[in-house]
């Protein structure tokens, strides 16, 4: 596939569609920062694939959608969208066909459909294209199990974590694990609409799957470390927290005035301002997910970054 250009005219690196397991293929968008996600195609001998995830913009959409016809021959069977933000479902309109069963956690259905369009609004300057929201034809509460060609594919929610309608896709028989963004190999995690406690019980399940591969839902593919990477990060941001509480910190005052750290240099650092948001809230006894302000904690994180919107290649 070859190189894009992003809308103010930088070009970003091509996707790679890689097979991890036989029949199993990773689409993995570079660089992996804000709304360039990644993706998954099961194949299914005989019968049209299965999808993990869709893309943020009409040009991604028709890539992925293309690529994914070329693998099996057809539009997908079925697409399952591993949360609600739209780089990870604005293309299901696109990537599926008319027949395609659109699959999600229940949550994740109500927040799709609250949310709307609303994401193309905090970058403007992306060229979105044309793109229409189409939400999950079918929803599940804790587990679902699909049969791809005589594979079985599990979908677990592991509670409010990235989001509180999070969906992980795990192949037992391959250990393969699509983690949606509750885990996100070298980019800086993000919890203001989920949970920091939850996030580490989702952990805790992960590296009981003892998987294989780990496709993230941004980021290069990895193996069972980037969950101990990302519960390192989680315990420190917990850490970060305490300490800044106690010190009569806001969170902005708290991430500026943090200095040096270990995970700096990671993708999105400005998320570390929402972060501490959703630490506070849960040290304060707010419930896990509990619905923060995000379009303002979005401009303290727009403040953090030295009043420059964070980077986004869609």
């Amino acid at each position: 596939m070859s190189a894009s250009r992003t809308a103010a005219g930088a070009s970003y690196a091509p996707a790679v569609l890689e097979e991890i397991a036989d029949g199993v293929h990773a689409y993995v968008q570079e660089t992996g920062g804000w709304c360039v996600n990644n993706a998954g195609v099961l194949l299914d001998e005989g019968r049209a694939p299965v999808v993990v995830d869709t893309v943020a913009t009409e040009a991604r959409a028709r890539r992925f959608g293309e690529a994914v016809r070329r693998l099996g021959g057809a539009a997908p069977r079925v697409l399952v969208n591993t949360h609600f933000h739209g780089d990870h479902t604005f293309g299901n309109a696109l990537v599926g066909g008319p027949d395609t069963v659109i699959v999600a956690h229940e949550r994740a259905r109500r927040e799709m459909a609250a949310a709307g369009l609303g994401l193309t609004g905090l970058w403007p300057g992306v060229e979105w294209g044309t793109i229409e929201l189409r939400l999950p034809d079918t929803t599940y509460d804790r587990r679902m199990e699909l049969h791809v060609g005589g594979r079985a594919v599990q979908l677990l929610h592991p509670g409010p974590a990235h989001t509180t309608g999070d969906t992980l896709v795990w192949l037992p028989a391959e250990g393969v694990l699509f983690a949606g963004d509750v885990v996100l190999p070298g980019c800086t995690p993000f919890l203001l609409m989920g949970s920091l406690s939850g996030s580490l019980r989702a952990l805790a399940e992960l590296r009981a799957l003892a998987p294989r591969v780990v496709v993230g839902g941004h980021g290069p593919l990895a193996g069972p470390e980037a969950i101990d990477e990302t519960e390192r990060y989680l315990r420190w941001l917990l850490r970060t927290a305490e300490d800044a509480r106690a010190a009569g910190l806001a969170p902005l005052e708290a991430a500026r005035q943090l200095g040096t750290h270990p995970f700096q240099d990671w993708t999105d650092p400005e998320r570390l301002v929402g972060n501490l948001h959703r630490a506070y809230a849960e040290a304060d006894g707010g419930p896990e997910g509990e619905p923060l302000d995000v379009v303002r904690i979005f401009g303290e994180m727009v403040e953090f970054n030295d009043g420059r919107l964070p980077a986004c290649h869609a």
